[in-house]
């Protein structure tokens, strides 16, 4: 087995060698120097991979971290400050926002360290190291045992790395598997806790254009935000406290004033979240004809009512506007993933590729012993998987959409302490805690109207779809059927009503009363009730079918894997994104979505400013930026051009989970923040086009821009390394 092992990584080797599509591709950063440098250099780039990624002297992977769940950020001076983008911190900056500070409309700026405003909860994660552990991990597998006994060894085996790696650190460890578990890689982090928002454009800067350019280009936005990180007076992570002072990193990216022309070489160093570049026909399928469209239907219900709303009050503009973005991002996103993958004939270029593989299977015994049955088998699972996926999407964009139903589920922990013969009095003391410190920030961005308008709408169309066609539903259906005669919103008046969930005063008495036996009401609360009805639903019907076939699948997609690697080995594969540190380059350069259409690579300030609707929230333009335009008020931040650049397009591949990571150039410097691709392009998660996917940046020259000319914050500047 150690000989099978010893193959299989240099075959991944070799296939990660052979020169292909430049553009295409999210590299492993410890790798660059074997692999891609020589490539890299032949496109124009000015440093090594040794600057890139080092483990032996401070490096470029130095000044990138994790923000928050879900983003990128860069550090961009000796003082622990962070660039991301704008809709990365949306959601603590809608925290820090009331009616008396609406931060989101009017942006926010500290003018000292004093100033700036702690985070609770947000993280930051930076890679100290990471290291190749295949054969650690695979050590004492067996290519025929059974999935349970390898699942049990190689958890075992990481387990034991695990510690390893960390014992005597405040590090943590984490190993994660590419190419579908025939690669094995372990990242030890440091993960910061101390974050604090320093500054942040008004949303219409930092948002502009809103949904309707969301995906699109060109691109006008002022996609970014900018925070902080504190640490203790050893320079070690360590909770929120006073006195906690500014990081000292290793190495602080130095920004370029020098901007981005066309065919310039540029790289995105970040943490792409998640692709699917080798699945089969079948699995696309599954998501473009039964998941995206449940998905782009019910939010696209669910973001009339959110948006009507948020039109007529301020309010509620407030309390709704990091979930609209939430919403309308994944909506807009499918959308386009559809749209790209039938323009690309993608379904069809799989089904294509899957008969050549059919015929190379076949073509010798011990082939056909191995991989022959592979895609019959991948057809058989897919067609039992994807009943069970179309009601859970339902299940997901309807029943769990309403705040009031989650807060309700997030009792069930308290119920389960409390119900025992003897409970537990330290456990239910805590888990009461957890649930009374989360009632004012339910309640702070809840309206029930909205939230009820919200559960009619959507739960009567999964209750519309469902209810006839035969199968399992939730048990919650079958009293709106009787009780009700199928009237959701008479449903909904009883539970909105009658539940404590809709009261912030009722619930927080009730839980500051609370002792064991309360358990009783909770379950009898038809907020409750509703919620357990359609959580029962998802364990009792749903889950164990779709972990069973979706275990199959992994297990058939690490061979799958094995085999293309094998059949193609001159094609440059790389690992899907799986939200781990990677290098992507490409090169700054424009496209042309459709015939007779052509778009530049950038976009300018006078952009803004022809599309300005003060009619339109998303189209207004600040008073500020319109003067600083008219004047010609640029200072240093201009192209040679004269003008105030935006934004630019390049054919670096990304993914979700790279918005905030830095665009840097040749040299290494900042040119920009990635946020965004265009809407022709969204399918490259499932399968990449050079001509047609784009990634979108901010330029960093406008970043720069508003933070000095428009905001004022010059003490900001003074701390970066700027490149004129």
């Amino acid at each position: 087995m150690k000989k099978y092992f010893t193959f299989l990584f240099t075959t991944l080797i070799l296939s990660y060698s052979t020169i292909s599509i430049a553009d295409e591709g999210m590299w492993i950063p410890m790798l660059l120097g074997q692999l891609n440098e020589e490539e890299m250099m032949a496109m124009g780039m000015k440093i090594t991979a040794e600057d890139i990624y080092s483990i032996n002297h401070s490096s470029l992977k130095d000044a990138v971290v994790i923000f928050g769940r879900g983003c990128t950020a860069e550090i961009i001076s000796d003082q622990g400050l962070l660039l991301t983008n704008h809709h990365c911190g949306f959601g603590i900056i809608q925290r820090h926002s009331s009616l008396e500070h609406d931060y989101l409309k009017d942006g926010f700026w500290a003018a000292n360290q004093a100033e700036e405003l702690p985070s609770p909860g947000l993280t930051c994660t930076q890679l100290v190291r990471m290291e190749d552990v295949t054969n650690q991990v695979l050590d004492g597998v067996e290519e025929n045992m059974s999935e349970a006994d390898r699942n049990k060894i190689i958890n075992e085996n990481i387990d034991k790395i695990k510690e390893e790696a960390v014992e005597g650190t405040h590090y943590e460890a984490i190993v994660k598997p590419f190419f579908y578990g025939n690669q094995y890689f372990l990242f030890v982090n440091e993960i910061f806790k101390d974050i604090r928002l320093v500054g942040a454009p008004p949303s219409n800067i930092g948002k502009f254009g809103g949904d309707t350019d969301n995906w699109m280009w060109p691109r006008h936005t002022g996609d970014f935000s900018v925070f902080r990180i504190y640490v203790n007076e050893d320079n070690e992570p360590a909770p929120f406290a006073d006195g906690n002072v500014p990081f000292k990193p290793k190495t602080s990216m130095k920004i370029s004033l020098k901007g981005a022309e066309k065919d310039d070489f540029t790289f995105v160093f970040g943490y792409p979240g998640s692709t699917q570049e080798y699945v089969t026909s079948y699995a696309i399928e599954m998501i473009t004809d039964v998941i995206n469209p449940i998905r782009i239907s019910m939010r696209s219900d669910a973001l009339d009512i959110i948006g009507a709303a948020m039109n007529n009050d301020d309010l509620i503009r407030l309390q709704y506007a990091a979930k609209q973005a939430g919403i309308a991002n994944g909506w807009k996103k499918w959308i386009g993933e559809n749209r790209g993958i039938k323009k690309l004939n993608a379904i069809e270029k799989k089904k294509i590729f899957e008969a050549e593989f059919t015929e190379w299977a076949k073509s010798t015994p011990e082939r056909m012993e191995k991989y022959g049955g592979l895609i019959p088998g991948f057809e058989s699972i897919y067609s039992a998987l994807e009943p069970l996926k179309y009601s859970e999407s339902y299940l997901i964009e309807s029943g769990f959409r309403s705040d009031f139903v989650r807060f309700a589920s997030s009792c069930r922990n308290l119920v389960n302490l409390s119900e025992t013969k003897t409970p537990d009095k330290a456990k239910v003391k805590d888990e009461l805690e957890r649930l009374q410190g989360n009632v004012p920030g339910y309640f702070k961005n809840y309206n029930p109207e909205v939230d009820k308008k919200l559960f009619v709408a959507l739960i009567s169309e999964y209750y519309d779809k469902t209810v006839n066609d035969g199968g399992p539903k939730p048990d919650i259906f079958n009293l709106i059927n009787k009780k009700y005669k199928g009237d959701v919103l008479k449903y909904a008046d009883d539970v909105y009503k009658n539940s404590m969930f809709a009261s912030e005063e009722e619930l927080t008495a009730f839980l500051s009363k609370y002792k064991s036996s309360g358990y009783k009401k909770i379950e009898k609360d038809p907020a409750y009730a509703l919620a357990m009805s359609l959580r029962d639903y998802y364990f009792n019907f749903l889950r164990d079918g779709i972990n069973k076939y979706e275990t199959e699948l992994d297990s058939m997609m690490r061979i799958y894997m094995k085999a293309q690697l094998e059949m193609q080995p001159d094609k440059r594969f790389y690992p899907d994104a799986n939200f781990t540190l990677r290098v992507t380059y490409g090169k700054v350069d424009d496209y042309y979505p459709r015939d007779a259409v052509h778009y530049k690579h950038y976009t300018t300030l006078s952009g803004i400013i022809e599309k300005e609707d003060p009619a339109i929230y998303d189209y207004v333009v600040e008073d500020k930026l319109k003067e600083l335009y008219a004047s010609k008020d640029y200072g240093r931040y201009a192209d040679k051009d004269g003008m105030v650049h935006i934004c630019f397009t390049g054919s670096n591949h990304t993914s979700g989970g790279n918005s905030g990571s830095p665009v840097l150039n040749a040299d290494g410097h900042l040119i920009g923040i990635n946020f965004d691709r265009n809407w022709e392009g969204t399918m490259s998660d499932l399968m990449y086009d050079p001509d047609m996917c784009r990634n979108i940046s901010i330029d960093i020259r406008y970043c720069l821009f508003i933070i000095d000319k428009f905001a004022g914050a010059t003490h900001l500047i003074e701390e970066m390394t700027i490149v004129e």
